[in-house]
């Protein structure tokens, strides 16, 4: 198994338990029956436990390669930033303005657009007032994954 899908799928189950853990812990009543969204409108840091279990990573499938088969062809830049978990991110940058025509042409008339999608990550940060200690905050990035064709938005004006 490569690095790479390695940390994409520890990050997807880690982030797949969190959400769960930020779900339960929302709906649960605070103290005197009022919900978290009601008690106060500054939201206060919590901070839970987490573990990775490398044993819990689904096994690989062997899919085909889809970013050289595309009418939308794209490559991939991969981004590396040791203080994300995962520390490696790839991102899909399209190679065409335009799509390919069955001839393999470029065909100007569609556009060739970024499939986006948000995943969270996890940002190591230095605890404040303690030497050598840190703790992880969980954010959202928009990532391109892929490159599909579109036909143009035309807009007529009046």
């Amino acid at each position: 198994m490569s690095t790479t899908a390695n940390c994409s799928r520890v990050t997807a189950v880690c982030v797949m338990t969190m959400m769960m853990m930020m779900m339960a812990t929302e709906a649960m009543p605070k103290a005197g029956g009022q919900s978290r969204h009601t008690a106060r409108p500054h939201r206060k840091l919590e901070t839970v436990p987490l573990q990775l279990d490398p044993g819990a990573v689904a096994p690989p499938t062997h899919t085909r390669a889809l970013q050289n088969a595309s009418l939308s062809p794209w490559t991939y830049n991969v981004s590396r930033d040791d203080a994300l978990f995962p520390p490696l991110l790839s991102e899909a940058r399209c190679l065409l303005r335009g799509c390919l025509d069955p001839e393999g042409r470029e065909d100007l008339s569609l556009e060739s657009r970024p499939i986006l999608h948000q995943t969270l990550v996890l940002r190591r940060v230095k605890a404040e007032g303690a030497g050598h200690s840190y703790h992880y905050r969980l954010e959202s990035r928009l990532l391109a994954v892929g490159c599909t064709c579109v036909r143009p938005v035309i807009r007529h004006q009046e």
